[in-house]
């Protein structure tokens, strides 16, 4: 019999609605689990198990009258720590953050909660969520579940170790250029990053949105139905949408599909992830979709803009800590963004003319393809101390090139587990769609999930 932790939320609600299991039941396996992993993957900040088990108290009494509250009643969720959750300090990951109690839960939290999920911690990012890494100023390094002495990525970088190590079903991230898509990649787990407004924010901004990070396609779109309600804070918010998230069967037949593989520029793409994407390329050509080679839709000056764009808001930030508060900035996070300092107007105005043109390119690529497949990561794995894979604040995002163009395009992409290297570490593939079609790439991720076949068990805690 699987594990109370390791079961999907479908699952765990068809158990709560036959009475085969209560939500208390589940969460004290949960928490038992946690107590063998966290030592080991430090993914949590602000647990709080006695608030989740009045929680899961009053849920299970819910059920146990056949009258649940929403459709996530009684799930076991975390949400990421610059998600606000009423009454929790919002430190973003950095030891120079005034520590404020919030005093409201923001749009994405708000609906987890009134869905009767069971919030029992936040989970760890690193310094202003702008490193690919579990590297933070405030919070203990967060490994791998897969490889300790491995990154499990960033910034949504605990939320993804929780979901590897069995922390329950459903985890919330947030994702600028990656970092729900990035951390799936590296911890062999499903995650969507929403088309910008389809998940309300507080507070909205450019590229930035809230998304899934689960172990099932299906326990995604389960999220999506409740986290796309709207919400008036998010002056971004898309209108109200009818869409069938449950609605996941489509085939890809007769669907022209886009292989993105050779960039020019970023890090290298590795043997190992060119073989799994291609691989996975043929799964999709087999079951009838015409698949061609397309070009990036992202160029090395369209990256550089955006980093230049970055910094300077970075740096912004910075700027107004006091000189003693700026000493204890993560020196990564510091050499990188005070380079903002020496750009000209000029250069942050040509910087964010990039995203502009992230966007034409993107517009000009979909006209004659429906979906595109591409690596997360063009890499397999690096070590866990470091602030990123090359670990060089002047190249900072080479290996986001593959999915940091789709967060500028506003786009819904996906990074599902698609195979892992010869020592057993996930490698993903990213399914990336058309603006606003975020049940298509749901969809092309459930297909996908079906023809790939069996997975590996998931890690197992050190003993």
């Amino acid at each position: 019999m699987t594990d109370l932790h390791d079961l999907s939320a479908v699952e765990l609600l068809f158990g709560y609605h036959e009475k085969k299991f209560s939500p208390s039941e589940v969460l004290e396996d949960v928490f038992a689990r946690i107590a063998r992993w966290e030592p080991h993957i430090q993914a949590l900040y602000a647990f709080d198990p006695d608030g989740a088990r009045a929680v899961a108290k009053s849920s299970t009494e819910r059920w146990a009258r056949s009258a649940p509250i929403g459709s996530l009643d009684g799930i076991p969720a975390t949400i990421k720590e610059n998600i606000a959750t009423k009454g929790v300090p919002v430190p973003l990951g950095s030891i120079t953050t005034k520590l404020v109690m919030a005093e409201a839960d923001a749009p994405p939290a708000a609906r987890m909660r009134e869905a009767g999920a069971v919030i029992y911690s936040k989970t760890t990012m690193p310094d202003y969520g702008m490193l690919s890494s579990g590297l933070s100023s405030f919070h203990p390094l967060t490994r791998n579940p897969w490889d300790l002495s491995k990154n499990p990525g960033g910034s949504s970088a605990g939320a993804a170790a929780a979901g590897a190590a069995g922390y329950g079903p459903l985890h919330l991230g947030t994702d600028i250029g990656g970092s729900v898509r990035l951390p799936a990649c590296w911890c062999g787990l499903f995650a969507l990053k929403p088309s910008l407004g389809r998940v309300p924010v507080d507070p909205p901004y450019v590229g930035r949105v809230v998304g899934p990070i689960t172990r099932t396609v299906e326990d995604a779109a389960l999220m999506m139905s409740v986290l796309s309600q709207p919400d008036a804070r998010d002056s971004m918010n898309l209108p109200p949408s009818s869409i069938h998230w449950q609605s996941l069967e489509q085939s890809p037949k007769g669907l022209k599909i886009g292989l993105m593989l050779n960039l020019g520029f970023g890090m290298p793409l590795e043997d190992e992830v060119r073989t799994t994407v291609t691989t996975a390329a043929k799964l999709f050509e087999d079951a009838g979709a015409i698949v061609t080679e397309v070009p990036t839709a992202m160029t090395r000056e369209m990256l550089a803009g955006l980093d230049a764009f970055w910094r300077a808001r970075s740096w912004d930030d910075i700027s107004k800590l006091t000189p003693g508060e700026q000493k204890k900035v993560l020196p990564y996070i510091y050499e990188w963004a005070e380079q903002g300092a020496r750009l000209t107007g000029l250069d942050v105005i040509r910087g964010f003319n990039a995203t502009m043109a992230m966007r034409a390119a993107s517009a000009k690529l979909f006209q004659s393809v429906d979906y595109v497949l591409s690596p997360v990561s063009p890499i397999v794995k690096f070590a866990a101390e470091l602030a990123s894979p090359l670990n060089d604040p002047a190249k900072p995002f080479d290996h986001i090139a593959y999915t940091a163009c789709w967060n500028m395009s506003e786009q819904p992409a996906a990074s599902i587990n698609a195979g892992y290297d010869t020592s057993g570490f996930p490698i993903g593939l990213q399914i990336i769609g058309k603006r606003f079609d975020d049940l298509g790439v749901l969809q092309m991720a459930k297909a996908f999930e079906e023809m790939r076949g069996p997975q590996r068990l998931w890690p197992k805690p050190p003993q």
